[in-house]
């Protein structure tokens, strides 16, 4: 194993020397070398904190090991903790430094449901368990924590006057979690929040989300048998099935770029009981708030409409729901020259075999593995297109000034939620793109604290973006945090 993680650094940093030639135009900093340097040397302990936390696969509100964990490491490394944050018991917020200017830094690690997946480069479901991290918050949380501690490192030998932020945040996946962290004022000091997620391909555009807004529909009906007397029956599922029926004839009506999903939850228990209970878990999507509202809107007057047709009677609950992204070009041109520094993602043998099985099942999605090296060339996405995906990142950006960037901890072609990404996410290549993230976002942090002029300029571009009058309003109102959204 050291000599594979040898040959690896080797090839990393062959390609580092490469990059280098490629963008010459950017000057060296022996600063950020040392800190490169120093995620590298420390590759093995990161490597074994993301897959402990793979291991536990713990789902949204549940991350009790994961979140104590990682809090655990930061406290060694002399960091102050405060848990429970936000009224979440796996939320923290871990401080270094006194000062300003005040550098954020997100952490996730929650898994989804029905994930459970073997590193294998084939499907092999994890019996008896009921998560798996195929959106990677494993790697996110550990390298998030990684650049914090050398953020930390460099701030203290270097005297350099200022303080590092780490967000351990919950329940990314549907629960919303950092909306009540930025509800609850904790980015109110904040000058600037950089975040990173897992991904196919290495890159630091300038783009942007869907706002998201999501919750459950539960119909109550009265139950019967089936046969004997249906005439007394009131079927809840057949209120479910009405508003499902409703909602996709509604989709010809409807923005085409807004997005709705949802899954039955709960259909009854048995086919001779009418069933007396039912459960439609619903999502709505739209890069426009305001289009997302009225389509959600028309959603729960579905519902109205499908109790009504039913004889039976609705209540929903909204559990989640979050803003777009909204994206700040100066800090992404930032993130991405660090991108560049940082450099991709190299296979050894052992990694390449395993991404070769893993490509051949991509069908049409299949991409050369060799872009898990590369550096996307940057793009000003921030008007013409969307990740397609949504994220509670979205609340934070329109809160204060924030930018990330996705690395190839994936085979490329690999779609996020899958088996595959779930395989990578729990092996070294993952781990390669996870210290890829560390190092850009500790360096791009080091860029802002010695030059607060970027600060300055990236928070004038960010007011202007969000307007003179924007007044924050989170789109699940006032409610408390979801915590059993999961169970």
């Amino acid at each position: 194993m050291k000599k594979t993680l040898l040959f690896a650094s080797l090839l990393i940093s062959v390609s580092g020397f490469a990059q280098k030639k490629k963008n010459a135009a950017i000057p060296q900093d022996t600063d950020k070398q040392t800190v490169i340097s120093n995620i590298d040397k420390r590759f093995d302990e990161y490597a074994g904190i993301s897959k402990q936390i793979w291991n536990f696969a713990e789902l949204g509100y549940l991350e009790e090991k994961s979140s104590a964990l990682l809090q655990e490491q930061l406290k060694k490394e002399g960091f102050t903790v405060q848990a429970g944050v936000a009224g979440i018991p796996t939320a923290f917020v871990a401080t270094y430094g006194e000062g300003k200017p005040v550098i954020g830094i997100l952490g996730e690690y929650d898994a989804l449901p029905g994930l459970a997946q073997e590193v294998a480069p084939e499907i092999k479901p994890i019996p008896n368990q009921k998560g798996g991290h195929g959106c990677g918050h494993n790697l996110f949380g550990t390298a998030s924590v990684a650049a914090a501690v050398e953020v930390k490192n460099w701030l203290k030998s270097s005297g350099q006057k200022g303080t590092v932020k780490i967000y351990g945040c919950p329940a990314e996946e549907g629960g919303s979690g950092k909306v009540y962290m930025v509800r609850e004022g904790l980015f109110n000091d904040v000058d600037v929040v950089l975040h990173w997620h897992p991904g196919s391909l290495n890159s630091a555009d300038a783009g942007t989300s869907l706002a998201n807004k999501n919750g459950k529909f539960r119909f109550k009906g009265i139950a019967a048998h089936a046969s004997a007397s249906p005439e007394r029956g009131r079927s809840a599922l057949d209120g479910v099935e009405a508003m499902d029926n409703m909602v996709n004839m509604m989709r010809e009506h409807i923005p085409s770029d807004t997005r709705i999903h949802y899954v039955i939850t709960k259909g009854g228990e048995a086919p001779n009981v009418v069933p007396a209970f039912a459960e439609v878990y619903y999502y709505a999507r739209n890069k426009d708030r305001d289009i997302l509202q009225s389509v959600w809107k028309r959603i729960e007057n579905a519902a109205q409409g499908a109790a009504l047709g039913t004889g039976t009677k609705v209540e929903w609950e909204v559990l989640g729901g979050v803003y777009n992204l909204l994206p700040n070009i100066t800090l992404a041109e930032i993130m991405h020259n660090n991108l560049v520094k940082a450099g991709g993602v190299i296979y050894n043998d052992e990694e390449k075999a395993f991404a070769e099985k893993i490509s051949q099942t991509l069908g049409e999605q299949k991409v050369p593995l060799e872009n898990a090296a590369k550096v996307k060339d940057f793009r000003d996405a921030s008007e013409t297109a969307t990740s397609g995906g949504s994220t509670d990142v979205g609340d934070v950006s329109w809160t204060v000034p924030t930018v990330g960037l996705s690395t190839a901890t994936w085979v490329p072609g690999s779609a996020a939620h899958s088996w595959q990404s779930t395989a990578a996410s729990g092996m070294t290549i993952g781990q390669k793109g996870m210290i890829v993230a560390a190092k850009t976002l500790a360096c791009t942090a080091i860029d802002l604290y010695k030059n607060q002029s970027l600060i300055e300029k990236a928070r004038a571009e960010w007011l202007e973006k969000r307007g003179a009058n924007f007044k924050y309003e989170a789109l699940l109102g006032d409610r408390k945090p979801a915590l059993d959204y999961r169970k």
